[in-house]
């Protein structure tokens, strides 16, 4: 009788802890999702109009398409590269193809999210214009701060020590005089 008693304690106790996992974790799907969205985001902080969010839904929609579109491509290429690791010889040529088709894909990636951010830009007026340079001046600096950038490396490609420059960033080149 003791044993059941505890069976059923037990159970109760995993019944209440499953239910308050669910309530937490998958009864709430949009306030986790508030907030994490980029395009959230920039809508709200320049405020837009019902117009500009119409033009920014169907801006949003068909810049998604052509990245998916773009990203499926990286992947088939990635994955033709990778399959190669198991090759007995390794074609030097084919490698360089398939990685220079990828950078070629990756550009097009950057190009796309250029000219995204361009039209969307083109949606605001001058005050948002503004505070849209702002947000994506911030998105492109974020994580770029001194204190994040790795430690510069000690060696040179053959592992001897660089000589020392001289200059307040230590082995750095200085920047070109233009």
């Amino acid at each position: 009788m003791k044993k059941n008693i505890l069976l059923y304690v037990l159970l109760f106790f995993l019944i209440i802890v499953n239910g308050f996992f669910l309530y937490n974790y998958l009864g709430k799907p949009d306030v986790k999702k508030e907030g994490k969205d980029p395009m959230s985001f920039v809508i709200k902080q320049l405020n837009f109009d019902d117009e500009q969010l119409q033009e920014m839904q169907f801006l949003n929609k068909k810049h998604h398409k052509k990245m998916m579109r773009i990203n499926d491509g990286v992947k088939e290429l990635k994955d033709a590269l990778f399959n190669r690791l198991s090759d007995i010889d390794v074609d030097e040529k084919v490698v360089d193809s398939i990685t220079a088709l990828i950078g070629l894909k990756e550009k097009e990636l950057d190009k796309e999210a250029f000219y995204h951010f361009r039209s969307i830009q083109e949606l605001c007026n001058d005050k948002q214009k503004e505070k849209f340079k702002s947000i994506i001046k911030d998105a492109l600096h974020k994580g770029r701060e001194q204190g994040d950038r790795p430690a510069p490396r000690e060696g040179g490609p053959d592992g001897q020590r660089l000589p020392h420059l001289g200059g307040p960033e230590g082995n750095r080149l200085p920047p070109p005089n233009h």
